[in-house]
C-alpha cells in the first residue's frame, strides 16, 4: 500500500476522535501542536461547554484567516455504517469516516497547506486559524464568540476561507462566495374551539387561515440577481387540533423559513408577512427568530485569487454560489468584508458512510496553498 500523504495521515487522525458537537476529542490539540511547531501563538477560548481555538503567525501586515469546526454531527445507528464511522479508512480511493468532508479533511488540507508553504517561504502578512467545536450545534458559544472576543482586541480580519464542503462533483468545482439569509417565524392563529356539530358556535382558524397561507406561498418576493436566487419561503410544521375527529381546534401554529439574499431585510419580509396576516382579518401572532443575515463578497482579491488557484491548478472556471444552509461565514463576514467557502465535494455530509475522494484532500490543499502565496506574497 502507497504511503498516505500528510493530508491524508492528519485527516485520519482527526476522525479517529469522536467529536460529536460540542465535543472537541482534542482534535483542536492535534492541530495546535502542528501550529505551534510553525510558529503560531495558540490561544484555547473555552465557552461554556465549547472548545475554541485561535492560532496566529506573524506580527505585522494583513492578516488571512482559515475557519472551520472539529465538531461533527452525531453517526446515526452504527449497524448501518458500512465502516466504524470513527475507523478511518480509504477505500476504493475515498476516506471514509464521520467528519471526512465536513470538515475534518478541510482542516487537514489547510494545516499542511501552511506547512508546505512556510517551508519555502516567509509570507508578507500574518495566517491565522479560528475553529470552534459548536459549528454543527446551537451555534452560540463558538465562532460568534471568538469574533466578539477579536473585536475587543481590535483585531481586524482582511481574507478568511472556511473549509465547509462545498464542491459538487470534483473538488473545486464550486466557490461559495456568500450565503443566503434565513429567516423562520412560528405563527399562531387563534380561533374559538368547539363541537364539529355547532360550528357557529366555533371559529376554525385553519379554515380561517387557508386563503392566507395560500397568498403567502404564492406571494412574489424579491427577484434573484448574479449571486442570490429569488427570496424563497417554505412551510416546515403545520399543527392544529386535539387528535379528536369531533372538535374544532382553538388554535393553529405554522412553522415557515424563508431564504433571502441582499435584496431584501428581515425587517421588510416581516411587514409584508404581517400585512397579509392583517388584511385576512385573522387574530394572528409570529414568534420571529433571525438564524442568519445573508452575506457576500462581490469581488476584492480574495475572490479573484481563489478563483485564478482554481482554474490554474484544475483547468476549470469554478461555479461562484450563494446556495446552500447557514454556516459560521455568517458571524465572519460582520466583521471581515471578503468571506468564500471552499472545501471538498458535499454530496455525503451528515450521512451514514460519509466519505470523501481522498485525492481530493491533496488537491484542496494545494488549492490552499496557491491562495495563500497568491495573497501573501511580498
Amino acid at each position: 500500500m502507497d504511503a498516505l500523504s500528510p493530508t491524508l495521515s492528519l485527516a485520519m487522525e482527526l476522525i479517529r476522535r469522536p467529536s460529536v458537537t460540542p465535543e472537541d476529542a482534542d482534535c483542536q490539540a492535534v492541530i495546535a501542536e502542528r501550529l505551534r511547531a510553525l510558529g503560531f501563538t495558540v490561544t484555547a477560548l473555552p465557552f461554556g461547554e465549547v472548545r475554541n481555538l485561535w492560532a496566529v503567525r506573524g506580527d505585522s501586515g494583513p492578516l488571512f484567516v482559515f475557519a472551520g469546526h472539529t465538531d461533527v454531527v452525531p453517526t446515526g445507528p452504527l449497524d448501518r455504517w458500512s465502516h466504524a464511522p470513527f475507523e478511518p479508512a480509504i477505500i476504493d480511493g475515498y476516506l471514509c469516516g464521520r467528519g471526512a468532508a465536513d470538515m475534518k479533511g478541510s482542516l487537514a488540507a489547510m494545516v499542511t497547506a501552511c506547512e508546505r508553504l512556510l517551508a519555502r517561504r516567509q509570507p508578507a502578512g500574518r495566517i491565522a486559524f479560528l475553529l470552534t467545536s459548536d459549528e454543527e450545534g446551537p451555534a452560540v458559544d463558538g465562532t460568534v464568540r471568538v469574533m466578539e472576543w477579536l473585536e475587543t482586541r481590535g483585531e481586524r480580519i482582511d481574507w478568511c476561507v472556511i473549509g465547509e464542503p462545498s464542491s459538487t462533483q470534483r473538488t473545486g468545482d464550486l466557490l461559495r462566495v456568500g450565503r443566503r439569509g434565513s429567516l423562520s417565524g412560528k405563527l399562531r392563529v387563534k380561533g374559538v374551539q368547539g363541537h364539529v356539530a355547532y360550528p357557529e358556535r366555533a371559529l376554525n382558524p385553519v379554515h380561517a387561515a387557508a386563503a392566507a397561507l395560500a397568498e403567502l406561498v404564492t406571494m412574489e418576493w424579491a427577484a434573484g440577481d448574479s449571486d442570490f436566487p429569488p427570496t424563497s419561503i417554505q412551510s416546515s410544521n403545520i399543527h392544529a387540533g386535539t387528535g379528536a375527529g369531533n372538535v374544532i381546534p382553538g388554535e393553529m401554529q405554522v412553522d415557515f423559513n424563508l431564504r433571502f439574499g441582499t435584496a431584501s431585510t428581515p425587517g421588510s419580509l416581516r411587514q409584508k408577512i404581517e400585512a397579509l396576516l392583517e388584511r385576512h382579518g385573522l387574530q394572528w401572532e409570529v414568534d420571529w427568530t433571525l438564524g442568519a443575515s445573508p452575506f457576500r463578497t462581490a469581488g476584492g482579491a480574495l475572490r479573484q485569487t481563489a478563483t485564478a488557484a482554481i482554474r490554474k491548478r484544475l483547468g476549470i472556471e469554478p461555479e461562484l454560489s450563494t446556495g446552500g444552509g447557514t454556516s459560521d461565514g455568517r458571524f465572519i463576514a460582520a466583521h471581515c468584508a471578503q468571506v468564500v467557502e471552499l472545501g471538498p465535494c458535499n454530496a455525503t455530509i451528515h450521512q451514514v458512510d460519509e466519505r470523501v475522494e481522498a485525492s481530493g484532500l491533496d488537491t484542496l490543499s494545494a488549492l490552499y496553498e496557491d491562495i495563500l502565496e497568491g495573497l501573501l506574497s511580498a
